[in-house]
């Protein structure tokens, strides 16, 4: 083999090493409350220095029900729950990038942005739409991705 194909051969082999992607690492994080380490999904998944966090609704989890009031009630106590599981892994709501909001009841809409904008000030993107029933029979689940 001459010197100019060895190199050439050297360089495509640097190319295809400095290429090779590394697999994402992935972290499935428990949950920090004991009554929900049976649950079959985890609180949050991170990978890529973000956390994709289940979605919660407006229960109550020291009582373990809904709490009551109507859809800003638990509006408020949805998102006291994922500030719950974001402070657990040192971050905070200015650190959504994302939420997707679902609502029992479309017609619910004006009063749950109410307490949504006293909460994401930042104002993350968002996706809400409407759905036939909810888990719990909650009128409100939220779930969010945050930034590490």
């Amino acid at each position: 083999m001459n010197k100019k194909r060895i190199i050439l051969i050297l360089f495509l082999i640097a190319v295809v090493i400095s290429c090779k992607q590394e697999q994402s690492k992935i972290i499935f994080h428990k949950s920090h409350e004991p009554n929900r380490q049976t649950a079959p999904f985890n609180d949050a998944v991170e990978t890529d220095g973000l956390l994709f966090l289940t979605g919660q609704i407006g229960k109550n989890h020291a009582e373990g029900k809904l709490v009551e009031g109507g859809i800003q009630a638990e509006t408020k106590q949805t998102i006291e729950n994922i500030k719950a599981v974001l402070e657990h892994h040192n971050l905070s709501l200015d650190n959504v990038v994302k939420c997707t909001v679902i609502l029992k009841d479309i017609n619910d809409f004006s009063a749950f942005n109410e307490v949504y904008r006293q909460y994401f000030v930042k104002k993350p993107a968002r996706t809400t739409f409407a759905a036939s029933g909810l888990a719990g029979n909650a009128k409100i689940e939220i779930d969010v991705i945050a930034a590490k």
